[in-house]
């Protein structure tokens, strides 16, 4: 990015002197100052606006489209201030912002100096690069020193701007643990940003590194998770609960499985053999059993989607060991084989068992003593026989029982 800091009017600054409105190209920083925060609900807490500055780091955008498909709140409604409680956010983001170059620059440049009228996030997206491998040139610049004319990296703004944030956020999985650009073999040594900050890092306000994995993350676990930070930052609730790892525990604590579709058929020891079956997929080389992540029964995009309900496996990319503890992808796991030959003999006892139920309780008691049933549909005999037969008569009779005791 070139071009040097603008010339600021200090008079009144942010202001178009020909229509003595605010200027929609100047920082956000300085315009906001004149613009009425028209609120739909009256400010609960002390904060009327906090700022979010988004900086990017090695990343493909995705969490930043993800970012857009959050419903439940939508990013809009942070931006509007439309939430009961919660500050308006004002997002100084390279894809949302009016202004761009030294301008855009020029609001990190008042963060660092404390020129801002209201706290401020950090919310990273993308892996962090050692700066120190980047030779004469460097992996990642973010605006130019207007004294000096030098390259100012992604990095060195977290670093500069990260004691002095409310809160930071790792958003995805390249942030979160340095995702695919950190895979074996790679030459930026990569890393996460609670790598690079260390474990002693807290923000201005006590906040350790927050981290919303994913690739791509759900929008709305994102969202979610910064509101829930945002009504501590206001004082009107605790810090929510995370992890040892900063993960929002409420939205990383359970297993992709115990949420699957599918896993009803695990219980059974029954498996998928390709691609559109619609049995568990765990023998495809599906790793959800062992992933801590809530797309099963969040979706992706408002309720709906994510990888498990569209067929796909489960891939582990929630995981710090993603992607080299789980790849090669789409091969089954090395101990695939002991769960599932475990899951196949219990199953099948337990599959024959339901069969058993099943079939009793499609039976009306009227239809017991028919020899065929009132059904233009059936395809077998009315009435079970045999082994069958005295199953259900042996069922019924205990469940009597228990619910006489009971």
């Amino acid at each position: 990015m070139s071009g040097s800091t603008p010339t600021i009017n200090e008079t009144q600054p942010g202001i178009n002197r020909l229509t003595g409105r605010a200027d929609p190209f100047q920082p956000i920083g300085l315009r906001s100052r004149y613009e009425h925060n028209k609120r739909r609900f009256d400010a609960i807490g002390p904060l009327e606006k906090i700022y979010l500055f988004w900086i990017v780091g090695a990343s493909c955008d995705g969490c930043t489209i993800a970012l857009t498909g959050a419903t439940n709140p939508g990013v809009e409604d942070l931006m509007a201030g439309s939430i009961p409680g919660i500050p308006k956010v004002e997002v100084v983001h390279t894809v949302v912002s009016v202004e761009s170059g030294a301008e855009w620059v020029h609001n990190l440049f008042m963060a660092d100096r404390g020129e801002l009228d209201a706290p401020f996030v950090i919310v990273w997206e993308g892996s962090i690069m050692d700066e120190s491998l980047s030779g004469d040139g460097y992996w990642m610049g973010l605006g130019e020193d207007p004294d000096t004319g030098r390259q100012i990296t992604s990095l060195e703004w977290l670093t500069r701007l990260a004691p002095k944030a409310a809160a930071t956020f790792a958003i995805g999985t390249c942030a979160t643990w340095g995702g695919i650009p950190a895979a074996s073999g790679n030459v930026t040594n990569a890393s996460g940003v609670m790598d690079y900050l260390g474990e002693e890092y807290r923000s201005a306000f006590g906040v350790p590194v927050i981290n919303v994995p994913g690739c791509s993350p759900i929008g709305d676990n994102f969202v979610e998770t910064a509101v829930a930070v945002l009504l501590f930052l206001q004082g009107l609730a605790p810090l929510p609960e995370f992890d040892e790892l900063g993960r929002p525990a409420w939205l990383f604590s359970e297993t992709v499985h115990r949420h699957c579709p599918r896993a009803g058929y695990y219980e059974e020891g029954v498996f998928a053999h390709e691609y559109g079956d619609k049995e568990c997929l765990v023998e495809l080389g599906c790793w959800g059993p062992v992933v801590q992540c809530n797309i099963a029964e969040r979706g992706i995009v408002n309720g709906v989607g994510g990888c498990m309900q569209l067929g796909g496996i489960c891939i582990g990319c929630t995981m710090p060991g993603f992607p080299d503890k789980f790849s090669p992808f789409y091969a089954s796991s090395p101990g695939h084989l002991i769960s599932t030959s475990l899951s196949r003999v219990t199953g099948t006892f337990v599959r024959t068992l339901r069969n058993l139920t099943i079939g009793d309780k499609n039976m009306s008691p009227r239809w017991e003593h028919l020899d065929t049933l009132p059904s233009g549909w059936r395809r077998q005999e009315a009435t079970p026989f045999g082994l069958e037969k005295l199953g259900h008569k042996f069922y019924n009779a205990f469940q009597r029982s228990k619910q006489s005791y009971n």
